[in-house]
């Protein structure tokens, strides 16, 4: 019976094949994923045969066109989506211990008194302590949906037994701003780490604290901002600009030009502003530099930006996985398109491309930077030179610190030795530490140097 079924299945194959001579690229793909499944001398797994497909097919294009499965969409998109669920710390691993870094202020675990330096061991009855369980595993057994609860048993410094806490998850906020405060007198710092949902809101309400303290003049820190959404840099580079000053614009092969301009309702249109960047600038962060810069509004201070001028629409599958489809280039407002060159399909020599720089010189000297005179564009208001093709040439260089950036130095970063130490160090020296601030704990720490639950 076995025998006639693998016949029959050849014979529809091959007359399949047969009729599908001339037909489209898309019936040749389902008839090598028909072939596989059925013909095959091992069995495959269907699912990820597709997936696989997918993901080749993304590979062969542009750096940054990519798919995503469920479970890595759903983790990619909560950073920017402004909240999740869950007991709300952060938290990092000190040789193979959940440690809490600091509880979310008024999320469910403060609530139960739950406090920084907590390490916790138990989850549910079940130990996640030295038994080198991933992160991914542990933070699916301490998030969940809203409402629901779950048992933790902790160790604290200073008492002998283990505590216990049954903590009723919550929605967690995501901030993508990290810091707010006066620098100087009349001087206010704010850093954005990413763009998301609530970006903007989180902005103003941190400008209005800010200038209750006198704030004059504004540090906008965008050092190592990998991006987000473009409508959230859109509106906080709304804020700095006149009304009808144009902030980016995006065009494609397939996608007709879209413009977005300042509306002139920026509360920021006449208040001095510093721009901080570094070689890891990036997307949304790039159209903020960009439109300051290009409309002389501000002054651009540091290093190259990464060069990220590519636009990517997510188009959603079913099962929720993602494809991100690369669709525009983006412009600055003076017509530069700042993505850096790339080779289709070349993604090593991409992510190479900082290691490029450091060896070339450029990130510690100014003079190693070569741009093309046909690349050459013009500030709108006071016609300075700017130039596009890859990334944005900060007005103001800033060198790195190769007495920190050593060879050495990477190294050890590269393997979280430093962030280890630094954790060890914070950890036994917790209540030194707070008796030498006034906060007791950083609002927030490098995002290498904790994760959310």
């Amino acid at each position: 019976m076995r025998k006639y079924t693998c016949l029959l299945l050849l014979y529809l194959f091959t007359s399949l094949a047969l009729s599908a001579q001339n037909s489209s690229p898309l019936r040749k793909l389902q008839l090598a994923e028909l072939a596989i499944t059925n013909f095959y001398v091992d069995s495959v797994n269907e699912q990820k045969l597709v997936e696989d497909a997918i993901r080749g097919m993304l590979e062969k294009l542009d750096p940054h066109s990519t798919y995503t499965d469920a479970k890595e969409t759903k983790a990619m998109n909560e950073p920017l989506q402004g909240d999740f669920e869950g007991i709300g710390v952060q938290f990092n691993m000190i040789e193979d211990t959940l440690v809490v870094i600091q509880p979310v202020v008024n999320g469910p675990s403060e609530k139960v008194g739950i406090l920084a330096g907590d390490r916790i061991v138990l989850v549910n009855d079940t130990s996640i302590a030295g038994v080198k369980m991933p992160r991914t595993d542990i933070m699916k057994r301490l998030r969940g949906k809203k409402g629901t609860k779950v048992k933790l048993g902790i160790l604290r410094r200073g008492v002998n037994d283990m505590l216990t806490f049954v903590v009723t998850r919550a929605k967690i906020p995501v901030h993508t701003l990290s810091a707010s405060y006066m620098i100087r007198p009349s001087i206010g710092y704010i850093r954005l780490e990413s763009f998301g949902a609530k970006t903007h809101d989180e902005f103003m309400a941190a400008i209005d604290s800010l200038r209750r303290q006198g704030m004059k003049s504004l540090i906008l820190d965008l050092q190592d901002n990998g991006g987000g959404y473009l409508q959230a840099a859109v509106q906080v580079s709304n804020e700095f600009l006149q009304d009808n000053d144009l902030i980016v614009y995006t065009e494609g092969r397939r996608a007709r030009r879209q413009t977005f301009k300042a509306i002139g309702n920026g509360r920021l249109k006449d208040m001095p502003v510093y721009v901080l960047v570094n070689e890891f600038t990036a997307s949304a962060a790039e159209i903020v530099s960009g439109a300051i810069m290009d409309n002389d509004r501000g002054i651009i201070v540091g290093r190259r930006t990464f060069g990220k001028g590519l636009v990517q629409r997510p188009l959603d599958l079913p099962d929720g996985s993602m494809i991100r489809l690369t669709i525009a280039h983006y412009y600055t407002p003076s017509g530069r398109c700042i993505q850096k060159p790339y080779k289709k399909g070349d993604l090593k020599d991409y992510a190479m491309d900082l290691e490029k720089r450091l060896k070339h010189g450029e990130l510690t000297n100014p003079d190693s930077i070569h741009f093309d005179d046909s690349l050459r564009y013009h500030t709108l208001r006071r016609h300075r030179t700017v130039y596009g093709g890859g990334g944005i040439m900060p007005d103001y260089f800033v060198p790195l610190d190769t007495m920190r950036y050593t060879r050495l130095h990477r190294q050890l970063s590269a393997k979280n030795i430093i962030i280890d130490a630094f954790m060890k160090y914070m950890d036994s020296n917790r209540r030194q530490l707070k008796k030498s601030y006034q906060r007791s704990m950083p609002s927030t720490l490098p995002t290498n140097c904790r994760s959310r639950s």
